[in-house]
């Protein structure tokens, strides 16, 4: 996969930390600049990265292009992980990994970088949490679930942020990808010794709340506080 195109919103302040979120299918990084901008006036000191997914033939939507973080080969079951597009998931994951190391280059440690998304981006940053050979500083995931949680992935997670919180959130009348998905990927997490901690909101379909961004905002604040220490250029 090639270089993703980014969405930037800078630090108002001087870049101490550094959110990375992942939008969903069909859309793009402008369309989540919304939390970014809800939140960043509480978080002066955080740089937002929202990039935009590649354009893939989907097939689930008769192999036309579409932004998207995998293939998806049916809307039926989004969480049946014996035809889930894993290729696509883990090169999905690696591009995620060259922004993290970007941004480590810069100055900014993995332990002040946060990964998130929502559905589609959900899985990538789940995943990406799961995989990835840098401690972060938090996960968070809306509406989406852990991609190929049925085949064994425990068994091929890195293991390096086994301390580091997950936050799954998901409302209660999502259609799209049942809550009962982002609940087992909790589940499934914390059996392999994950901090996933799981958060249901009620009468929200697939889509985000005014209760869930008030929820990330906490998580964020707590996870990349104010740091007093100033950036040093990685030399990875």
């Amino acid at each position: 996969m090639s270089s993703l195109e980014l969405v930037v919103v800078p630090a108002a302040e001087e870049h101490t930390a550094t959110v990375l979120f992942l939008h969903g299918l069909g859309d793009s990084g402008v369309g989540w600049l919304f939390l970014a901008e809800a939140i960043a006036p509480m978080l002066p000191h955080v740089k937002w990265i929202l990039p935009n997914a590649p354009m893939l033939a989907l097939s689930a939507n008769d192999n036309m292009p579409v932004p998207a973080w995998f293939d998806v080969p049916s809307f039926d079951k989004p969480s049946n992980g014996s035809t889930m597009d894993e290729k696509g998931m883990m090169a999905s994951v690696d591009a995620i990994n060259q922004i993290i190391e970007a941004e480590m280059k810069t100055g900014i440690p993995s332990e002040r970088i946060v990964v998130g998304g929502f559905s589609q981006g959900c899985v990538i940053s789940l995943l990406t949490g799961f995989h990835t050979r840098h401690k972060l500083a938090g996960v968070l995931g809306c509406s989406g679930w852990l991609g190929v949680i049925t085949q064994g992935v425990e068994k091929t997670g890195s293991g390096i942020n086994k301390e580091t919180p997950f936050l799954i959130c998901h409302g209660d009348q999502d259609e799209v990808v049942k809550p009962k998905y982002g609940q087992a990927s909790a589940k499934y997490l914390t059996k392999c010794g994950y901090k996933a901690a799981f958060k249901l909101y009620q009468t929200l379909g697939h889509a985000a709340s005014p209760e869930e961004i008030a929820d990330i905002a906490v998580f964020l604040k707590a996870q990349l506080p104010p740091s007093t220490t100033p950036a040093v250029a990685s030399k990875l």
